[in-house]
């Protein structure tokens, strides 16, 4: 017999974890002590949710659930917001928390929280566990929900007494839940008429999202545009599907998508949605687009197909399973017409121009991604940095990791620091504005003691960039609340962690700044001055 910490541990070593974020406390420490004999690698952030993002980051570039730990109370707490972030972009994560003992619960004693009952709207799943023999069975069906259908969170809250009970360790094999079985095989009926909508028509898009990240059909994907032929755009979330020098993509859609890309959207006659829910930020006119155009919609969430934009063929299924059977069925098309189209309307963007005195953040993203090896990983927080980066960092073949449904700012270091460790012969660089910088910037230290080679750009205006643009758009340029009139000097702020740093005040010094930050064997942090009322587009 083993101790139900103890079994916990076994339960991760037996889905192959081998990394863990987390903070401890006195609820946790029972899995602690045991964690402490395990090989399994614990990497100890400076607040709770970074453990979530980090966690996040991780599981987004391995494709598996990735595990975050926490203790009870302010320690759990401090996960929702993690919690949230990865519910609304489907990332597979397992967040483990401590909670007070048993005969406790509902006593309101030190640092007790409900965090079942908290985290319920953004989990796939929760359990109290409250039998110990029960655990084995919970992990297991835990990891299994966690990635399996349309992935997302699921939080086991394990109080300490339980932690401490002695059982009998049996890991289930395998698992099956009655209530729990996800569509993967698209219906061979509808797959025949999505294949004949599609021969059909003269101005076929595809519009590719995150889910096809989560299903790995990122090659899947580019072999069915390639045979057809079709032209295609991304959601935010699906930015890195394609390269963005490739021939038949057109840019990120949406309100802070490029002209060309929603010029697409409204002259397609046959829009092809893939692994996204065409959010508002995504599809701003969905009864125009559903007017206009026969709607294609294939997710493996049957509660998204319709639920924003009326949809004339829907499809249940994996992506990669469905896009595999698609190439097979739909024949290659003439689009030259609808692609010279597409291709006059992307001619005509306007290239940006140097602002004398600051650091053009756009052009800046440009000829950095124009050094960076084909790899790399850029991960964009929250804000116009976030913008720029999306539209402007060019993908060779790496990702682009940003958090598209909750919009968290202080994403972006945590999760670099997991998709570096993650696969650590990816070059990762963390981008972020001087707001979002400041709810993250404690990682630092997680950094030099993990000894995590991630590049940090921080785009320095001063201001909650754009929440200043919207104020200056819409509200009379009546500043509330924006100016960061306390900024610390970043450049010695990053150094006292022992990490090089320099600060950029024009393009002039951008490029040899660049490089000597790809050249960096280790983390390299570089500040940018940019221009206070520069705008996201």
């Amino acid at each position: 017999m083993i101790s139900a910490a103890e079994a916990m541990v076994k339960c991760l070593e037996n889905e192959g974890i081998k990394v863990v974020y987390g903070y401890p406390g006195a609820a946790i420490c029972p899995f602690y002590d045991k964690l402490y004999d395990s090989d399994i690698h614990h990497v100890l952030v400076r607040h709770e949710v970074n453990a979530g993002h980090a966690a996040n980051g991780y599981a987004r570039i391995s494709n598996k659930p990735a595990v975050c730990v926490a203790t009870s109370g302010p320690g759990a707490t401090n996960l929702i917001t993690a919690i949230a972030t990865a519910y609304m972009d489907s990332v597979p994560v397992i967040f483990i928390t401590g909670q007070v003992s048993t005969d406790q619960i509902g006593s309101d004693v030190f640092q007790e929280a409900d965090i079942t009952g908290s985290a319920m709207p953004f989990v796939k799943h929760s359990y109290l566990v409250k039998n110990a023999a029960d655990i084995p069975r919970i992990f297991k069906e835990a990891f299994y929900i966690a990635g399996t259908g349309r992935k997302g969170p699921v939080l086991i809250d394990v109080p300490s007494d339980v932690q401490t009970k002695m059982i009998d360790f049996d890991y289930p094999e395998t698992i099956s839940l009655r209530t729990y079985k996800p569509t993967v095989k698209g219906n061979p009926m509808q797959l025949k008429k999505i294949s004949e909508a599609i021969a059909s028509a003269k101005r076929p898009l595809i519009c590719a999202g995150g889910g096809v990240f989560l299903s790995d059909a990122r090659d899947a994907l580019l072999q069915f545009t390639e045979k057809t032929g079709i032209p295609a755009v991304s959601t935010m979330m699906g930015l890195s599907l394609y390269p963005t020098a490739h021939p038949l993509y057109y840019g990120m859609m949406g309100m802070h998508g490029v002209n060309t890309a929603n010029e697409a959207v409204s002259r397609c006659d046959t829009f092809i949605l893939i692994g996204a829910r065409a959010g508002d930020r995504a599809v701003t006119s969905p009864k125009f687009l559903a007017k206009s155009a026969k709607i294609i919609h294939i997710d493996i969430d049957p509660a998204e197909i319709g639920k924003n934009i009326a949809v004339d063929y829907p499809l249940v299924g994996d992506c990669k399973t469905i896009l595999t059977e698609l190439a097979q069925l739909t024949p290659k098309g003439d689009y030259s017409e609808w692609r010279a189209m597409l291709s006059d309307i992307q001619n005509r963007v306007p290239t940006e121009e140097e602002n004398e005195g600051f650091l053009n953040p756009k052009l800046f993203l440009k000829r950095l991604s124009a050094q960076m090896p084909e790899n790399t990983v850029c991960v964009a927080d929250v804000g116009q940095n976030q913008i720029w980066t999306c539209n402007n960092f060019e993908m060779k073949g790496g990702r682009l990791l940003v958090n598209g449904g909750m919009g968290t700012m202080g994403y972006a270091i945590p999760a670099a620091v997991g998709a570096k460790m993650a696969n650590p012969d990816n070059e990762v660089v963390a981008i972020c504005g001087d707001g979002a910088f400041q709810m993250e910037m404690m990682e630092l230290a997680t950094i030099v003691q993990e000894n995590i080679s991630v590049k940090i750009i921080l785009m320095r205006n001063n201001r909650l960039g754009m929440v200043r643009e919207l104020q200056t758009n819409k509200y009379q340029d009546r500043q509330a609340a924006v100016r960061l009139k306390g900024n610390p000097d970043f450049v010695k702020l990053v150094e006292s962690y022992g990490i090089p740093a320099e600060r950029v005040e024009t393009m002039s010094e951008a490029a040899a700044a660049a490089k000597r930050m790809k050249d960096a064997k280790g983390p390299y942090f570089i500040e940018c001055n940019v221009y206070k009322y520069e705008t996201s587009l």
